[in-house]
């Protein structure tokens, strides 16, 4: 290794995101998700290798979420990244997303959150965290949408599970 100390900020993150492939892979295989199970998952739209199209670019320059529960197809998992089919106000879209992109994972039914330290590219490393205040979105709606209101009983608007936390609850 060429520093002389470990990343495990690092090869956290990776194998956290090993989880989200783990999961995303499962979901592929049946094309259906285990009982309440649904995810949010916010990304950076401008991350090198991720392909949407250009009206959902322009909607969302920076980041956006998407929600997968009812109505999604084609989903694909790779070693770096997956691929999905969803709806935005009734026109289909292919989205190309890569592990690397993900800033947030949330699954509201058991109230699982991962956030992945991934900054904007006008942020410095410093700004880190400050805009996922309200994040992350629950609506009823199967569309992705900008944080709107967050489910009280769920969440406290901008709480945020870190690592530490988890393992104080085991």
């Amino acid at each position: 290794m060429g520093q002389d100390h470990i990343r495990y900020d690092i090869l956290a993150q990776d194998a956290l995101r090993g989880v989200i492939r783990k999961v995303l892979t499962e979901v592929a295989a049946t094309s259906r998700l285990p009982g309440d199970h649904h995810f949010f998952i916010t990304f950076l739209t401008g991350a090198p290798g991720v392909r949407i199209s250009q009206q959902l670019k322009s909607k969302y320059a920076e980041q956006m979420t998407i929600v997968v529960q009812h109505q999604f197809w084609d989903l694909k998992v790779t070693e770096t990244g997956f691929e999905i089919g969803l709806s935005f106000s009734d026109t289909p879209e292919k989205l190309v997303i890569p592990f690397n992109a993900i800033r947030g994972f949330y699954d509201p039914s058991v109230n699982f959150e991962l956030e992945f330290d991934v900054p904007l590219a006008d942020e410095d490393a410093e700004g880190e965290g400050a805009e996922i205040a309200a994040y992350p979105v629950a609506t009823e709606a199967a569309e992705p949408a900008e944080a709107t209101d967050a489910a009280p009983e769920e969440k406290k608007e901008g709480s945020v599970v870190s690592l530490d936390a988890f393992r104080k609850k085991h």
